[in-house]
């Protein structure tokens, strides 16, 4: 039966070792960041991924999702798994603590999304572009909208996605056609087609925040 291990010596090692983070907790804002406590998190974080998300990754592999009467149906325990993760604060690593993150460095949330990809990439997905959506609001956006859809993201309540691919582009976003007019309104109407979206539509969260590359 195939087994997941979170590899915690060996992030210890490059953590502690070769990187020497606890330097971050000398950084404003993250004087809370001490080796003891990145530590207890990503332990915390290790169970998730052993118990809760790699139980499901062959399961959900098979099974995969299913379009049933207009609505996404992920496979069987990617909910359950989901509001165990998002009931965590996992959604919220490294994000504002102003909007219910917990405000660890960037640094300890890719050692946490590692994990997660390696237990389980499919679910991964899900957390993984709401935190996209996450970063381009929190930098770009303004206060109203960071009012409105951060807390939103972070609990895991509302996720996010990017339309990026269109029918007749990929990787090369160069050659995108679709069109964002500003409208009097402070609004943008936009026009085009959008394939391929990662997260797209799902049973996981109560809304799904798109936002499009135009």
């Amino acid at each position: 039966m195939p087994v997941y291990k979170a590899p915690l010596e060996n992030i210890r090692f490059i953590l502690n070792d070769v990187l020497d983070a606890g330097q971050l907790s000398a950084l404003p804002g993250y004087e809370e960041a001490t080796p003891d406590l990145v530590d207890q998190i990503l332990e915390e974080g290790a169970k998730i991924c052993e118990d809760v998300l790699f139980p499901l990754n062959q399961s959900g592999d098979a099974e995969g999702c299913k379009f049933e009467n207009g609505v996404v149906r992920t496979p069987k325990g990617f909910k359950e798994a989901y509001d165990t993760f998002t009931q965590g604060g996992w959604c919220g690593v490294s994000a504002d603590p102003a909007f219910g993150g917990m405000g660890l460095p960037m640094l300890v949330n890719t050692v946490m999304q590692e994990m997660i990809c390696a237990a389980n990439m499919s679910f991964g997905m899900y957390p993984g572009l709401s935190q996209g959506a996450y970063e381009a609001l929190h930098h770009f956006g303004t206060d109203e909208q960071k009012a409105t859809y951060l807390p939103k993201l972070v609990s895991g309540e509302w996720s996010g996605t990017m339309c990026l691919t269109e029918p007749h582009c990929g990787t090369d976003l160069g050659l995108i056609k679709a069109k964002a007019v500003p409208q009097a309104d402070g609004s943008f109407a936009i026009t085009g087609t959008k394939i391929f979206i990662s997260a797209g539509e799902h049973d996981l969260a109560e809304n799904i925040i798109h936002l499009v590359l135009a």
